[in-house]
């Protein structure tokens, strides 16, 4: 809706979710089908197996859920603090809010929202996302951000960010969230190549390619952890400066990461130390012995009682039969 020429009655804005965006919601819904397909599946298993079968795969597609979903999440760094300040340019009034910056792979998340939310006639609930992906200007959505008539607060975290800020911080989140970007899908070609291997029971490189796994996801946060050698310039509001701490998708990535590498040391120490023992954890023997067993109990039902017979036969009748 427009008056003319393009111009809006009301400022548009670009609201994006911080908590679980689109991109979130899809990626888990297709592991959850995943895991439910399975769990349909394990209803024809008996016995350890089952409980077997379902911890290996369930824990297999937390991995694979947690390596893709991390890309797209905006807490791998974030920060709050509650300020009272100017809300528009030009104007002395101030209001309550709280200030919230979240900071992922592919941009910066800047949220306000009022204490309360309805103060100066207005509700006061902003999240508004800039980019510094390849191919997206940051700079020109800074700018659009002004056009729009962004509320100070906002406009004020998103100048530390743009390319021409003195706090020169802009450069190094965008190399460093671009490589741990790339070392994650890394990661997941790992997880993938391991599933392979290990349903196939090659367990020796299955457990190199789990180690492999958590080694990137490591590299992963080697990476973007170097963004904290960064000085940010102070973010402050009169009294109160806005500080930012390490978000739940660095410590969930770093938690896998360990389990990752727990797991591929546990089973390439068992594999050369102790297969019969890995046999035993992967339920190896207990397949055959089942397959042997069955093999077996045919082989009785189908020639035990010609057997019976053949043996209950005198010699003399044998000969003859011979």
């Amino acid at each position: 809706m427009t008056f003319y020429d393009g111009i809006y009655p009301f400022y548009p804005t670009s609201r994006t979710p911080v908590v679980f965006n689109p991109a979130q919601i899809v990626i888990i819904l297709i592991f959850l089908v995943f895991l439910v397909a399975f769990l349909i599946i394990l209803v024809g298993f008996r016995g350890i197996e089952k409980l077997h079968w379902f911890l290996r795969v369930s824990l297999s597609l937390f991995i694979g859920a947690v390596i893709v979903a991390v890309n797209f999440t905006n807490d791998w760094e974030r920060g709050y603090t509650t300020v009272n300040t100017t809300y528009k340019s030009f104007s002395n009034e101030n209001v309550k809010a709280e200030v919230g910056i979240h900071i992922g792979f592919k941009g910066v998340n800047i949220t306000l929202r009022g204490l309360p939310e309805n103060q100066l006639n207005e509700i006061i609930n902003y999240n508004e996302e800039f980019l510094w992906m390849f191919g997206l200007d940051y700079e020109s959505q800074y700018r659009k951000g002004l056009e729009r008539g962004l509320p100070n607060p906002i406009l004020y975290i998103a100048e530390k960010f743009t390319p021409s800020s003195p706090c020169g911080v802009y450069s190094q989140h965008r190399v460093s969230g671009q490589y741990a970007s790339a070392t994650m899908w890394v990661a997941l070609c790992g997880w993938m190549l391991s599933n392979i291997l290990l349903w196939l029971l090659v367990f020796l490189y299955g457990g190199y390619m789990i180690l492999v796994t958590g080694l990137f996801m490591i590299f992963s946060l080697i990476s973007f952890g170097t963004t904290r050698n960064t000085p940010l310039c102070t973010i402050q509001f009169d009294d109160m400066t806005l500080k930012t701490y390490l978000g739940p998708s660095f410590w969930l990535t770093l938690a896998t990461a360990l389990l990752c590498l727990i797991t591929g040391i546990s089973i390439i120490t068992m594999s050369i130390f102790a297969p019969t023992t890995l046999d035993k954890v992967f339920l190896v023997n207990a397949s055959n012995n089942e397959e042997e067993s069955h093999e077996t109990s045919f082989y009785n039902h189908t020639y035990g009682d010609d057997e019976k017979v053949f043996q209950s036969m005198p010699l003399e009748s044998l000969e003859k039969a011979v």
